[in-house]
């Protein structure tokens, strides 16, 4: 099985007018992501901002967060935050991964816009069957900007739910879609 690792893209990122923008790091993201992450088996989550505050800002939570006395009030949230690391760009993450690995990462984009038709089941299935290692990168804001996809080798298809709406948190997506791809099922 391949090893997975999962990428929050803070930007390039659109905004509701289709403008390139940096989206603010939240702590629930952190929080909630990493959780989820180290459920599904995740090697490591980066977090991709390329503005100094807020680097400085995630690694105040991270801090806190491995400090002895938060390991001993809540050492379960410790061991999540122990996969997130800080990158500034996209390059940066493909080239960990690649150093690590030895082999670039199958580069997997998600959206909630219908750009792409790699279906879950599939995805899940080379996912397991394969050696490579595998990249999937989340958006925040209203999404990767195109820029991002020019480096995609996968673009997975949507979540789809019962009615039109379809604007679900990131930190939401992310669990679904790993598990969806990373469950024992």
């Amino acid at each position: 099985m391949s090893k997975v690792y999962i990428a929050l893209i803070h930007h390039p990122i659109y905004n509701k007018r289709q403008d390139i923008v940096t989206t603010c790091i939240t702590g629930f993201d952190l929080h909630d992501i990493a959780r989820t992450a180290l459920t599904y088996g995740v090697e490591k989550y980066y977090v991709v901002n390329p503005l100094p505050a807020q680097q400085k800002f995630a690694q105040r939570i991270l801090d806190f967060w491995m400090d002895d006395g938060s390991l001993e009030f809540n050492w379960t949230r410790a061991e999540a935050f122990r996969l997130i690391a800080i990158k500034a760009d996209l390059d940066e993450v493909i080239a960990e991964i690649t150093k690590e690995e030895g082999q670039a990462p199958v580069i997997v984009a998600t959206s909630a816009k219908a750009r792409g038709n790699k279906k879950f089941e599939n995805l899940r299935l080379e996912i397991r069957d394969s050696n490579a290692p595998y990249l999937l990168l989340f958006g925040t804001g209203w999404g990767l900007a195109d820029s991002v996809f020019d480096k995609v080798d996968v673009v997975l298809e949507p979540i789809v739910g019962k009615s039109d709406y379809n604007h679900l948190s990131v930190r939401s997506a992310n669990a679904i879609i790993l598990d969806r791809l990373l469950s024992r099922k």
